[in-house]
């Protein structure tokens, strides 16, 4: 996959999509050499790089940034940027600069979190050429209206205003949604309505694919594992091994040794 159009083709197949985050380019270059689809600059760079609690303390220059690393390290991939919390809710001219400034790092499409009130906007911007993700479900930058980091669209009437939401996005041109934290059939009723592909996150197996924080596909951090993220290694460990066993080397004189330095 190395287009837009390919999400179309792939959903048309059957053929899943797969899709992790990333923030930086010495990582991004690993990423361009493996198979996977796409990479999602994701405004959760703000908690998993930065340290924040949420990711509403993301800023459109601090998305534009890593953006440009992603696309510097992985020019072969198709990379989505994230569009921070408010940068599309200060009117039309505000909202077109941030994309802007996202699509011009080296973004293929952004993200939108949520469908009320922005289908103006991804409309807007879909006619001007900007492929728009959308994202329904557990949206990070809601977390306070939610009241922290819960499941979504649990009963009939949430789980209906949800593939509502998803049709209305779909409408307006988004060409795939993130759907983040719902009932696992409840994101199969939703994949199953849609001519575009979903891409699921904690939405169980059903969806036309799946993203994950990289950090958390690495277990960078033990103190942080949510239940749908599965741990493909352990390299908190493994990095705490090597710096550990470098100060061994040099407080015993064993680093550099001979032929790694110049006389």
């Amino acid at each position: 996959m190395k287009t837009i159009p390919d999400f179309y083709k792939r959903k048309a197949a059957g053929e899943p999509i797969t899709m992790v985050t990333c923030y930086d380019a010495a990582t991004a270059k690993i990423l361009n050499e493996t198979s996977v689809d796409s990479i999602l600059v994701g405004d959760s760079c703000a908690m998993v790089v930065h340290g924040f609690d949420s990711t509403i303390h993301a800023t459109v220059e601090m998305m534009e940034a890593h953006t440009a690393a992603v696309r510097r390290g992985a020019p072969n991939k198709v990379i989505i940027g994230d569009m921070p919390f408010l940068s599309y809710r200060g009117g039309i001219e505000a909202s077109t600069n941030a994309v802007a400034k996202l699509m011009r790092a080296g973004a293929n499409a952004l993200k939108v979190e949520r469908c009320r009130g922005n289908i103006e906007l991804i409309t807007r911007l879909v006619e001007g050429g900007v492929p728009v993700m959308g994202h329904l479900g557990m949206t990070p930058q809601s977390v306070n209206e939610f009241g922290g980091f819960k499941i979504q669209a649990r009963n009939g009437d949430a789980a209906q205003a949800l593939l509502d939401e998803a049709l209305e996005l779909e409408e307006s041109g988004c060409f795939s949604i993130v759907l983040e934290c719902i009932p696992s059939e409840v994101a199969e009723r939703v994949t199953d309505a849609l001519g575009i592909p979903t891409i699921g996150i904690g939405s169980g197996p059903e969806t036309s694919g799946q993203v994950l924080v990289l950090n958390d596909l690495l277990g960078l951090d033990s103190d942080f594992q949510p239940p749908f993220a599965r741990r493909y290694m352990d390299a908190d460990q493994m990095i705490n091994r090597a710096v550990e066993g470098y100060c061994e080397d040099v407080r015993d004189r064993g680093y550099p040794g001979d032929g790694e330095y110049k006389p």
